[in-house]
């Protein structure tokens, strides 16, 4: 039971991390009154759940770490434009220079 621990806790912990944040926001579309954002943002949860279980590394041993992660680091990034979709960029003040944001220094 113990093989593997860290990498089950840290693939399972850190994508469900990193998609929390998009959790919460169908529930904001409902209650603003915008049932496709919410059925579209819940899809998105749902495929993301999907991915992260059928991208499971210790039942792919042979397959790059990076071909694994690749699928869910495109939901993360249809998360994040479902996100400026729903909830518009208009009053948020975002332009195409807070792209830059999302490029990590060094």
């Amino acid at each position: 039971m113990g093989k593997r621990l860290g990498e089950k806790a840290g693939w399972i912990g850190g994508w469900t991390g990193a998609f929390l944040w998009s959790s919460s926001c169908p529930s904001f579309g409902w209650v603003q009154g915008k049932t496709p954002e919410g059925l579209s943002g819940l899809a998105l949860i749902c495929l993301a759940a999907l991915l992260i279980f059928a991208t499971l590394p210790w039942r792919h041993p042979r397959t790059s770490f990076w071909k694994l992660m690749l699928p869910a680091y495109a939901v993360l990034g249809l998360s994040v434009a479902w996100a400026v979709w729903s909830f518009g960029a208009a009053d948020s003040e975002l332009n195409w220079w807070s792209l830059f944001w999302a490029v990590p220094l060094r």
